[in-house]
């Protein structure tokens, strides 16, 4: 058995929706076990987290991209897991991340890039999707990797959208298959 971890932060329901696929995702792959841990409005966590996450094979990390970065409770979390940096409690476990933002680009790369130095600063091995981008005339939003994330799963929701209109499906599958990939390698290594 491996088990997954998915820490996340959603400000308006965009990117818990991102979050719920990761989750399905890696929950597809035989023998993973998969916990999702939401970041409240305070930017805390439900008791107990940092105990599974130092149990966890994988954790993958997400927050919406406010202001070209991670939110304010994202950080929060990871300010508060210096504690298990400091015994490096999370070393080679598998890493990856996602975001969410109203525009195409939006600065989500910057998110991405912290999500990352926070695994490389727990000793983590980082994961990307693995995916080619949807990149000819032909794609669109509903085509997988429409965003052209290589380091993490991108995702755009305009900002009139409900979380019941966006993320499109492109984003959700491919926020699915990023998250198969964690568990999938997960299990390889277990």
């Amino acid at each position: 058995m491996t088990h997954i971890a998915i820490v996340y932060f959603s400000g308006y329901g965009h990117t818990a929706k991102q979050a719920e696929a990761v989750y399905e995702g890696a929950a597809a792959v035989a023998g993973a076990t998969v916990a999702m841990y939401r970041i409240d409005a305070e930017g805390n966590l439900p008791d107990g987290t940092f105990d599974a996450l130092a149990k966890a094979d994988a954790i993958i990390y997400g927050s919406p991209t406010y202001m070209g970065g991670p939110a304010w409770q994202f950080k929060k979390f990871a300010d508060a897991s210096s504690k298990p940096w400091f015994v490096q409690a999370w070393k080679n476990k598998l890493a990856a991340g996602f975001t969410n933002s109203a525009s195409v680009n939006g600065d989500k790369g910057s998110t991405i890039n912290y999500l990352f130095t926070l695994s490389q600063q727990h000793s983590q091995i980082w994961v990307g999707t693995g995916l080619m981008p949807a990149n000819t005339k032909a794609h669109g939003p509903a085509d997988v990797n429409w965003t052209a994330g290589f380091a993490g799963a991108l995702s755009i929701s305009p900002s009139d959208a409900s979380p019941d209109e966006a993320p499109r499906s492109g984003d959700l599958e491919t926020a699915r298959q990023l998250g198969r990939r964690v568990a999938e390698l997960a299990g390889r290594l277990a």
